[in-house]
């Protein structure tokens, strides 16, 4: 099992939204669906950009999605069972089916899943269809059902108290293990972004709240 620096997981996270900037590990493959970000690392990481501000992830949720014949609202409360039977929210498990039949094209099953915001409620739902190691950061709630499923365990999320993206949708559950941080500076709106999830992160360690690294509960 893949174990991961999560301060790294942090710093990746923030790129995603410049991908070309990686340098490493280098990005290997990206994702050229319209309404979809996803990003493959070398040693198979899958990276999930999503909204870097609640403003971005309010206007993205609310605007209709295409996948396939069909439109999805990620604001809508239609749920969905995935194929281990797990019900999801219908419109985060349509993006992640999107990145799942992406990954399949190309033959990879990740090892380890890293994502933020939008990115990571796909992040929830691919690290259990794979049974990988996974971290996501101002993470919404897909999950219908409340209660662990199985490799519940193996995902770390991460989410500030000022953020209001991670009690969205109301209804839904984190599929993971949540460490809810207090930053010591709260900032409402702007709390969204990764530039301050990499502080709450620093923050969290020094207290001892976070672990340094990740490796799907081990």
């Amino acid at each position: 099992m893949m174990k991961f620096p999560i301060e790294d997981a942090a710093k990746l996270a923030e790129a995603s939204y410049s991908a070309h900037r990686i340098t490493s590990p280098k990005v290997v493959h990206s994702c050229g669906h319209q309404d979809v970000q996803a990003h493959v690392l070398e040693g198979d990481i899958l990276l999930l950009p999503g909204s870097n501000s609640v403003r971005d992830y309010l206007r993205y949720n609310l605007r209709p999605l295409r996948f396939g014949q069909q439109q999805f609202r990620m604001s809508d409360d239609k749920t969905e069972k995935g194929h281990s039977g797990t019900t999801w929210h219908q419109g985060f498990l349509a993006y992640s089916v999107v990145v799942f039949e992406w990954l399949k094209t190309l033959n990879i099953r990740p090892k380890y899943v890293i994502g933020h915001s939008l990115g990571a409620a796909a992040t929830q739902i691919l690290s259990k269809s794979y049974g990988a190691p996974g971290i996501g950061f101002a993470a919404p709630r897909p999950k219908f059902a409340k209660g662990p499923v199985k490799h519940h365990e193996k995902c770390l999320l991460i989410n500030r108290v000022d953020d209001v993206v991670p009690k969205l949708p109301g209804t839904f559950n984190h599929m993971g293990r949540v460490r809810e941080l207090a930053p010591t500076q709260q900032r409402p709106f702007p709390a969204h972004s990764m530039k301050h999830y990499r502080e709450i992160v620093e923050v969290g360690q020094d207290k001892a709240l976070l672990p340094k690294h990740w490796a799907g509960g081990a």
